[in-house]
């Protein structure tokens, strides 16, 4: 029976769970100090933090790159080194408080980081079933929110309480995130793969609209996680405790919503989960290009985190059309397309911003009618040879 069955703890699902807890550590804390440690250290202007979050995406816009690296490294492999490498970027990040120091240390911690979400999304996918994939999911943003507020606790007590600083804080998150990595890694059995992937980039015509709802979905988070955040530090001048908060309001919704929304996915299908999440994307971008209370920016900033969750319903209908020996090659393929616009729109509407962030706004809600208009074509129930509502139905002979 134990040749059979590894002990519970040693389960995939586990050891998925596991490197999600990792992730936010770093990545939580490096983004809630980012707007003040760039501000006040580097002296950022709306310019260099386009051109920062733009190197940012840089290597999930070369994440196609993971085919390659696969040909030496196995997936479970690389998604843990890749968690150290994002540990080790996030930890170096206050040692060097200058805009060629932050640009360096930031390419460093975000190549760790986008290859262990290529990775992660692929082995969940081969991973996890069909049934199951939008609930495990959704445990898997609840698991990384939690570990989210913990950082952003973690945050706002090292400056309202320890008053430790940038640099520490820095380094102390960045060094957890590696720790699990090395134990993960110590801990866990090399799990084979159930079928073998593809060692090369597969684009196919039938995953088209797949690639399409990735490309907006990558532009419709770049004007959340670069300009949302930039507002509510520029215009209305939040500091690190406040931003730290919103995190937290964020990180603990998240905890309970996320599962939910995994279940409601498999409830109403991804093609209704989709067409709800873009409806009130357009009115939360049009709210964002006009508020003008401090307050009332925050509720926006916590309305659109929430709808994040929603995404799960773009891989999860990836997963049902899917070839499996597509999965790896193709979820590289997908960061890469859904970076292509993360790296063009944080230099663009970061000088866009100069002239006015309204504008900014205005064109991300652009973005998301360009979303909804592509979730109408998802079917109602996606399937190999079902990719689309446009795909000919074949009638048997």
């Amino acid at each position: 029976m134990s040749e059979r069955s590894p002990p519970s703890w040693r389960r995939p699902e586990i050891l998925l769970l596991l490197m999600a807890a990792g992730v936010p550590l770093s990545f939580a804390t490096w983004q809630a100090l980012l707007n003040n440690f760039a501000v006040r250290a580097a002296s950022f202007t709306g310019a260099e933090i386009g051109m920062l979050q733009s190197l940012r995406e840089v290597p999930g816009f070369m994440a196609f790159a993971v085919v390659f690296v696969l040909l030496v490294m196995r997936e479970q492999t690389l998604a843990l080194v890749s968690l150290a490498l994002l540990g080790i970027g996030t930890a170096l990040t206050g040692f060097f408080p200058t805009v060629i120091g932050l640009y360096c240390t930031t390419v460093v911690m975000s190549l760790g980081f986008h290859y262990y979400e290529t990775i992660q999304s692929s082995l969940a996918m081969q991973w996890i079933d069909k049934k199951r994939a939008p609930e495990t999911f959704g445990r898997l943003i609840a698991v990384g929110s939690f570990t989210g507020l913990v950082a952003y606790g973690l945050v706002w007590c090292a400056f309202e309480v320890f008053e430790v600083g940038f640099r520490a804080t820095y380094l102390y998150a960045g060094g957890l995130t590696t720790v699990i990595a090395i134990g993960a890694w110590l801990a866990f059995p090399r799990y084979p793969e159930a079928v073998i992937q593809h060692r090369r980039i597969v684009l196919r015509r039938r995953y088209w609209l797949y690639y399409a709802l990735t490309f907006f979905s990558g532009a419709r988070r770049q004007i959340f996680m670069v300009f949302a955040g930039f507002l509510l530090v520029e215009k209305f001048g939040y500091g690190v405790d406040d931003i730290a908060l919103l995190f937290l309001l964020n990180g603990a919704i998240n905890i309970f919503l996320a599962p939910r929304i995994g279940r409601l996915i498999s409830r109403w299908g991804e093609r209704r989960a989709l067409l709800f999440e873009y409806s009130g994307l357009i009115l939360v971008f049009v709210s964002y290009a006009f508020v003008s209370s401090g307050p009332w920016a925050a509720v926006l900033y916590v309305v659109d985190h929430m709808f994040f969750a929603l995404a799960i319903a773009i891989k999860t209908y990836f997963q049902k059309i899917a070839d499996p020996a597509d999965i790896a090659s193709t979820a590289a393929v997908g960061f890469t397309i859904n970076h292509i616009a993360a790296v063009v729109i944080p230099v663009l509407f970061g000088l866009l911003w100069l002239v006015s962030p309204a504008a900014v706004f205005l064109a991300g809600a652009g973005l998301a009618a360009g979303s909804l208009a592509f979730s109408t074509l998802v079917p109602v129930r996606p399937a190999p040879g079902a990719e689309t509502v446009l795909t000919p139905v074949v009638e048997p002979a």
